[in-house]
């Protein structure tokens, strides 16, 4: 291939087509950002200005300068990589407006679903509370904010073409993209269609058969076994990690018994840090 044709490839890997989102994915209004503070604070934005019934409502950007997430972790968006949030009405998928711990686990799965078939050889899977991992490290974030009239702020940051090399060294030694596990670039459009896509089918799969997805958290999550350590307000409990339980509950066999944990953060050591 010549170096022209690379080029090509790469531009076209890289653009994100608000007119194949708006077209192909059901979505009522796309909005894209080369750079913006944060998808995720735009949606709160719209929100305020949207009614529910013109949901859902897609933010891109290629760039943060104020990505967030959980509490206050900042996510990290290196070019090529992908930050969105979605603006939704979870009545529209067939939910109550209710939070539930549960469902940042749903969006992780729907992401899994997304990456999984471009990554031949990868193992894939879940990390407690709302990430995704592949190859060993930190792959994506999920964070889903719930508004004042239960509509949800969905959002998902995700390395996708974008190079470690330059992220921030405790990044670097937690994180990988899809370029750099596969050598090749891929097509956000493409990548973003299936998120959307498999969002609202995990969605929909939750509201009509959550025993069958509350199986899947535990197969797929890639903690089982392992040594972990979670601070809950001011109470903490280290010991084996016994899975995830189908209404989303972090297990742990502690010397006092198994206990379930349904929000908390794990020790950095053992957890990655940030998200979208």
């Amino acid at each position: 291939m010549t170096n022209n044709a690379h080029s090509a490839e790469a531009a076209r890997s890289e653009a994100i087509d608000v007119g194949r989102l708006s077209g192909a994915s059901g979505l009522a209004r796309v909005e894209y950002h080369p750079t913006l503070a944060s998808t995720q604070d735009r949606a709160h934005e719209i929100a305020a200005q949207v009614p529910a019934v013109e949901m859902p409502v897609l933010v891109v950007a290629d760039a943060q300068s104020a990505g967030r997430g959980r509490g206050a972790n900042r996510w990290w968006t290196g070019a090529g990589s992908l930050a969105m949030s979605l603006l939704l009405d979870p009545i529209g998928w067939g939910l109550g407006r209710r939070a539930s711990p549960e469902r940042s686990l749903v969006a992780a799965l729907a992401v899994i679903d997304a990456v999984a078939p471009r990554l031949p050889g990868h193992v894939v899977g879940l990390h407690w509370p709302n990430d995704v991992f592949a190859a060993g490290r930190k792959l994506a974030g999920i964070l889903i904010d719930v508004l004042p009239d239960g509509r949800h702020v969905l959002g998902i940051g995700m390395n996708i073409n974008n190079s470690l090399a330059h992220a921030p060294p405790d990044v670097q030694a937690r994180a990988t993209s899809l370029f750099e596990l596969t050598g090749s670039r891929h097509d956000r459009t493409d990548l973003l269609l299936a998120i959307v896509e498999r969002l609202e089918a995990r969605f929909r799969q939750l509201a009509g058969s959550p025993d069958e997805l509350g199986r899947e958290f535990h197969e797929r999550c890639l903690q089982v076994g392992s040594r972990l350590t979670i601070r809950a307000g001011s109470q903490s409990a280290s010991g084996t990690c016994a899975g995830i339980a189908a209404d989303g509950a972090l297990l742990i066999e502690t010397p006092a018994g198994r206990q379930r944990f349904y929000s908390g953060v794990l020790e950095p050591s053992l957890h990655a840090p940030g998200r979208p």
